[in-house]
């Protein structure tokens, strides 16, 4: 197939790399100009060095580029940029072709997630359909073994995304509950922050298995709010994702928090790791969604406040310790 493909940090880079040497034409546009004009000379990322770029993957200079006539088109921008660039593409004269979103996030003031945001603007009979799972992108260009799920409203395309990507070191299961799929994704950047500042601070596996559980907990119950499955956050983009950005060094959110934790403010934490953390917008997100229809999430409040407020790690955790108790209910 011919792929516009929008997005060029390390995760949209292992994706198109991976989809070029599954024998599609891939045509990739990067948002920063000179990210692009660096890939197109060099074909080499700056994030990913000595990688080998197949020869299926071209680098575009521009939008237009990108998207001459494409048979389908797949993002990997941050989830504060996937409404702007969907803005530009109208304004190009739109798309009529299916939209993979493969961006992880919950969009702040609307809580709309990505494929929402999606739907709001290229209208709901678009097919739209979205990639998610534990899949971070140092281990996918290294061809270790991974999988991950499909999802969209529309199934032929949901399948059609597993058949794309699906090689015999990444595997795709389809689903087809879709806000699940996204809503796990997203909000396990916010228990991978917790995660970080509990490591930072020098607690142990006692301490961090407690925060996943109790994350997944708590993702479990805001997850009401977008009528999503229970079910599908014991899976691949629930528990799944849950682990591998939880437990990896190799994890921007876990770096971040575990960097706040050892003494860099928020911003210095952020200029360290170079790249997006998802976590910190999603975080005032999940927070917004809690307040607005009354479910506690003290763990997503708590990174909320280490993160905008100054919160002290430590006494961030003392507050979590020192919440009534109540029976566990699964």
């Amino acid at each position: 197939m011919k792929i516009g493909y929008l997005g060029a940090g390390a995760w949209g880079f292992a994706l198109a790399n991976l989809l070029a040497s599954n024998g599609h034409h891939v045509f990739q546009w990067a948002f920063d100009p000179d990210l692009a004009a660096l890939l197109r000379e060099t074909r080499q990322h700056p994030k990913v060095p000595k990688c080998e770029v197949d020869e299926k993957l071209t680098f575009a200079t521009s939008l237009i580029e990108a998207l001459d006539e494409p048979e389908i088109i797949i993002e990997s921008v941050t989830s504060t940029g996937l409404r702007p660039v969907l803005k530009q593409l109208m304004e190009l004269g739109g798309i009529d072709v299916p939209l993979v979103i493969t961006s992880k996030g919950i969009e702040q003031d609307t809580g709309l997630l990505l494929i929402e945001v999606a739907e709001e603007i290229l209208g709901k009979d678009h097919r739209i359909g979205c990639l998610s799972g534990p899949s971070l992108a140092d281990e996918v260009i290294k061809k270790l073994p991974s999988s991950v799920v499909s999802a969209s409203h529309d199934k032929k395309l949901m399948l059609d995304i597993c058949n794309l990507f699906n090689t015999p070191y990444f595997r795709v299961y389809p689903n087809s509950d879709v806000n699940g799929v996204e809503f796990g994704g997203s909000m396990k950047n916010i228990m991978a922050i917790a995660c970080g500042i509990s490591d930072g601070l020098g607690f142990g596996d006692n301490t961090k298995a407690a925060l996943m559980t109790r994350g997944l907990h708590e993702i479990r119950k805001l997850s009401v709010t977008k009528g999503c499955l229970p079910e599908t956050l014991n899976g691949l983009s629930g528990m799944g994702d849950l682990c591998v950005t939880c437990l990896s060094t190799l994890s921007r959110n876990y770096r971040f928090g575990r960097h706040i934790a050892e003494g860099l403010t928020p911003e210095e934490a952020r200029e360290k790791i170079g790249m997006v953390v998802e976590g910190i917008y999603t975080c005032v997100s999940a927070r917004q969604l809690g307040r607005k229809h009354e479910i506690p999430v003290p763990i997503t409040e708590a990174v909320y406040a280490i993160i905008y407020n100054g919160l002290n790690p430590k006494d961030a955790v003392k507050s979590l310790l020192q919440r009534a108790i109540k029976e566990e209910r699964l």
